[in-house]
């Protein structure tokens, strides 16, 4: 599926939208550049979660959690692994605890840096999405797969 959106406002209203088709235990893969919208696309599934706290990335954090009671998910986590050293930074923070387990979801960006954890996860609990910047000035483009 590929989506086109031409504003940050826009990118979080696919997010809140893509949001009703996860089911706990799904774990969404975040790919794309610096300033791609990965953050604004999580914030959007949030507010589709009926999260109404402030999201932000947690780049330094490594990992946030938010609890929420949308569609039988309990916690939402969401992860960023631009500046992780090694996966067991995140092993250290009890990530094996949220990713794949049952009433929760997980959406990573950067999950690049995580493929040996991601082998633990069964392929039928995850989706990629690839963000890409367009011309057009704050147009995106999302592959979901």
């Amino acid at each position: 599926m590929e989506k086109i959106t031409t504003s940050l406002k826009e990118t979080e209203a696919f997010g809140k939208e893509f949001a009703s088709t996860l089911k706990p235990g799904h774990v969404v893969l975040l790919y794309g550049d610096l300033g791609a919208g990965k953050t604004s696309l999580v914030k959007g599934i949030a507010s589709g979660l009926g999260i109404t706290s402030d999201i932000t990335s947690p780049t330094f954090t490594l990992m946030n959690t938010y609890n929420t009671s949308a569609n039988n998910i309990k916690t939402m986590v969401h992860i960023d692994t631009y500046r992780l050293k090694d996966e067991h930074d995140l092993l250290e923070i009890g990530v094996e605890d949220y990713l794949g387990k049952p009433h929760t979801i997980c959406l990573i960006e950067w999950p690049e840096k995580i493929e040996q954890l991601m082998r633990h996860v069964p392929k039928n609990q995850t989706t990629s999405i690839t963000m890409e910047h367009l011309p057009e000035e704050n147009s995106r483009k999302i592959l979901i797969s």
